[in-house]
């Protein structure tokens, strides 16, 4: 590992989902930042080439496809500056949207605990509090939980993943008042490779993040979307097609060693 940021990181992720009913699905799989270089492609079970439109949201990048029943295949690649673009402002909205409760961080019903643990943390050691919180006190355990699960069942069981981790971060963060958001990223160094997820709290009017499962040095991470919670991040999600059963291989290296992480300083993403 190095001290120093890498520059560049690729990325080579390929899916596969079986579909009982043909429609429209969304997929958000693309990289969401400056400077990428970036190819995707989609073919249906008989190889022919379907259309994928891309449609822009605040969070993200999503990607709309309408395919047949059968096999759909699904592949992107990207190579990415990381040198390129700022951190996201933290705007007067987001600070109204992510400080109020969502589907997966009820952060109303954990009040009392982000009080008693957390009640003489300023807010912007929030994050680094929170962190050493949940790496401490959890345990990440593969299967743990279900996409169903939101924040209070890794409070209660003491184990998950890394969307368990960053609910739980983030509901945390919100029950003190401190705006929070779900970030999908592409981790270096992640091992074994997978889509990985992390939190961002806002500290001096920008987005900083920080991720509990502490799995991957956060200076090589690559934002995937951003939004209130799993909900609108998610990998794949059927409109009006059925979705039987997926899966994916994914690659995600950097050009040059990976960074240290001493978790002491804050740290951005494009």
């Amino acid at each position: 590992m190095s001290l120093d940021n890498p520059a560049r990181a690729r990325v080579d992720a390929s899916m596969e989902i079986d579909l009982e009913g043909g429609g429209e699905l969304a997929t958000s799989v693309a990289v969401s930042r400056p400077g990428v270089q970036e190819t995707m492609g989609c073919r249906d079970g008989h190889g022919n080439e379907l259309d994928v439109r891309e449609l822009s949201t605040d969070g993200g990048r999503v990607q709309i496809i309408d395919a047949p029943a059968g096999t759909l295949s699904l592949s992107y690649t990207a190579e990415v500056d990381l040198t390129a673009g700022d951190a996201h402002p933290v705007t007067p909205l987001d600070e109204l949207v992510y400080t109020r409760p969502s589907r997966y961080c009820p952060s109303d019903r954990i009040a009392g605990l982000a009080a008693a643990e957390f009640a003489s943390v300023s807010p912007s050691e929030m994050g680094f509090a929170v962190e050493e919180w949940l790496h401490s006190t959890l345990s990440y355990v593969p299967g743990a939980t279900d996409a169903e699960d939101d924040a209070l069942h890794p409070l209660l069981t003491r184990q998950g993943v890394c969307r368990d981790y960053a609910h739980l971060g983030i509901a945390l963060c919100r029950a003190r008042g401190v705006p929070a958001r779900y970030t999908s990223v592409y981790a270096p160094g992640l091992d074994p490779m997978d889509f990985h997820a992390v939190f961002e709290i806002a500290v001096d009017g920008v987005w900083n993040v920080f991720d509990g499962t502490r799995l991957a040095p956060r200076q090589s991470l690559v934002r995937i979307a951003s939004g209130r919670d799993a909900a609108d991040t998610a990998l794949v999600s059927p409109t009006s097609a059925v979705v039987a059963s997926m899966s994916h291989d994914l690659t995600v290296t950097t050009v040059g060693d990976l960074p240290v992480d001493d978790r002491t300083g804050l740290v951005s993403l494009a």
